[in-house]
């Protein structure tokens, strides 16, 4: 007999075959978020989980689902998820950690690049019927080559951004928790350098840590202030670690140039004065979001899900524990 899975959501149709094909999976119809008390009320049979970030997995839905073995997220981030809830209940958690790295740090310039050169403005700008003739002075914006990029957060996506930086020639500065070995920083042609020195000789500061407790806030008034005012904010990892009301007074007094997010602190709600500010280049979420990626994520997550319940390791435990209370 198949195990039950519930897919909270439409994945692409390779991942869906591949889950139908070892699993009798449930799939909703539509793209809508499951209402909570839906998404209880389908759980209450089901071994497995595959769920996205905008899926809330606390200690209510695992009561209420006492056979779930594993919740396996479409994202690498699992802070949609009590992970230490499911840890005590004996419930794996994974995640697709790897394979959005290069993706990540694509959309990650592509935010850059639109913010430095005022690509999106230019575009309304069209669009608007205002383009009539060839103005020298018309949306000026700024030089990204031979540019200071100030990386903070190092790992996977941030060396990903760092090795596309050579191609510009900026100097590199990181700051992370832990240092990187010196060959990495010899390949990238990167400068460890402490937080302070990173907020000041930044041109363009681009975040990749990851949102627990200790980055929340992490970029704020003090952080905003210390930039150049020439500089430029990115920010694809996780919104909390903006301080958003900051940026909004930061984006409108002048102490940055600009900014480029792709993600928001209370999301999907945007704070109203971003929304209305010109220097700030907007995207809904979508840094992992190219076909090949986003397919690639839905693959891992469902083979996640489905190696837990044949009794095999996954590929991305997030609390690997699980297995070994499991093995004893």
């Amino acid at each position: 007999m198949k195990p039950k899975i519930l897919i909270t959501r439409q994945l692409p149709h390779e991942a869906i075959e591949l889950a139908q094909s070892r699993a009798d999976a449930e799939l909703p119809e539509g793209n809508q978020p499951l209402p909570r008390a839906d998404l209880l009320k389908r759980l209450r049979d089901k071994a497995g989980l595959v769920c996205l970030l905008t899926d809330g997995i606390d200690e209510e839905l695992l009561r209420a689902a006492p056979g779930l073995r594993v919740v396996s997220n479409v994202a690498v981030g699992v802070n949609n998820i009590d992970v230490a809830a499911c840890s005590r209940r004996g419930v794996m958690v994974t995640n697709t950690p790897g394979i959005l790295t290069e993706t990540t740090a694509d959309f990650t310039w592509a935010l850059l690049l639109a913010a430095a050169r005022r690509v999106v403005e230019g575009d309304q700008y069209v669009r608007a019927g205002k383009f009539t003739e060839w103005r020298l002075m018309l949306l000026l914006g700024d030089d990204v080559h031979g540019k200071v990029l100030g990386i903070l957060g190092f790992g996977r996506i941030g060396q990903a951004v760092a090795r596309r930086a050579i191609g510009f020639g900026m100097r590199l500065l990181y700051h992370s928790r832990h240092r990187v070995d010196e060959t990495i920083e010899r390949d990238l042609r990167a400068t460890y350098v402490d937080k302070a020195t990173l907020l000041r000789e930044s041109d363009f500061l681009t975040i990749h840590t990851p949102f627990v407790s200790e980055t929340r806030h992490l970029i704020g008034v003090p952080e905003l202030r210390a930039m150049k005012p020439t500089a430029f904010l990115i920010n694809a990892a996780r919104g909390p670690i903006v301080h958003e009301e900051a940026l909004v007074q930061a984006l409108q007094e002048g102490w940055i140039s600009g900014a480029g997010l792709d993600v928001y602190e209370e999301e999907p709600k945007v704070h109203p004065g971003l929304l209305e500010a010109p220097n700030a280049v907007l995207a809904p979420h979508i840094g992992s979001a190219s076909r090949e990626t986003r397919t690639r994520m839905a693959l891992m997550a469902v083979e996640n899900c489905l190696a837990v319940l044949e009794g095999k390791t996954p590929p991305n435990p997030v609390n690997p524990e699980v297995l070994k209370n499991r093995e004893a």
